[in-house]
């Protein structure tokens, strides 16, 4: 079978650290992210170059990346199905272009990598959005951002996959939540409120597929940037000087 792993938000942070992890264990990737040079960049880091002529898809776009001469220095010693040296035991990976929050586009992106990688057998939904603001300064629009790529999306994203895996009988899933969503955050309140429902639709999820033999996960993790730390730490002391009896 296949090892296929699409990672959607895999260009930066969280989501390009498991791209490589999981190339290093043989898996051909399919780097998803809204922008598609972001997420050529992370390929081409695992798998070589790229072909010029790679299509375009109506609601996703594609690229796609094949094997070099060189390959990265952590990469094992290993051939792809083309017979070239390359990062991952698999073969060729997949740049995509994808807004998660958008039904067609999700669809149309797991039809890509089927149709060039294979079945997904595994799935990490890594993409998220965090405009961080008290909620009084909140407006309609964030929040349902918020709610369309940091929770819509995963749910569709984990639908497209269950579909797939259902039929292979096995598979697995991580969502990437925070722990903001399992605590609460101040000036968060918006974000926390997706990543909880987050944590919910997973152990929901869990056991609705377990008897498929489909294992689903979700992780929380604090913040993990120095930009995120950086403006936290300017919302907490603007919290304070606002609000100073709720700040204590």
């Amino acid at each position: 079978m296949d090892r296929v792993c699409a990672v959607f938000g895999g260009s930066r942070g969280i989501g390009r650290a498991v791209a490589r992890l999981m190339a290093q264990r043989g898996y051909r990737l399919a780097i998803v992210a809204r922008n598609l040079q972001g997420a050529r960049a992370v390929a081409g880091d695992l798998g070589g170059g790229y072909r010029p002529e790679a299509p375009r898809l109506r609601a996703a776009s594609v690229d796609r990346g094949r094997c070099g001469s060189e390959k990265p220095s952590w990469a094992p010693s290993s051939l792809g199905r083309s017979g070239s040296p390359c990062g991952a035991r698999g073969g060729d990976h997949l740049a995509l272009s994808c807004d998660v929050a958008k039904e067609h586009d999700v669809q149309n992106t797991f039809e890509e990598i089927e149709k060039n990688l294979g079945r997904v057998n595994f799935l990490v939904n890594a993409a998220g959005i965090n405009r961080d603001n008290l909620l009084v300064r909140t407006n309609a629009e964030d929040m349902l951002s918020h709610l369309h790529t940091n929770l819509l999306g995963s749910m569709l994203t984990c639908r497209a996959a269950v579909k797939t895996m259902i039929k292979q009988q096995t598979g697995s899933i991580v969502n990437v939540g925070s722990v903001a969503g399992v605590k609460g955050s101040s000036g968060q309140s918006v974000y926390s409120a997706s990543k909880g429902g987050l944590v919910a639709f997973s152990r929901a999820l869990a056991k609705e597929v377990a008897r498929k033999k489909i294992r689903v996960n979700v992780v929380a993790p604090a913040i993990c940037t120095h930009e995120h730390k950086a403006f936290y730490k300017r919302l907490k002391s603007h919290f304070k000087l606002r609000f100073p009896r709720c700040a204590e």
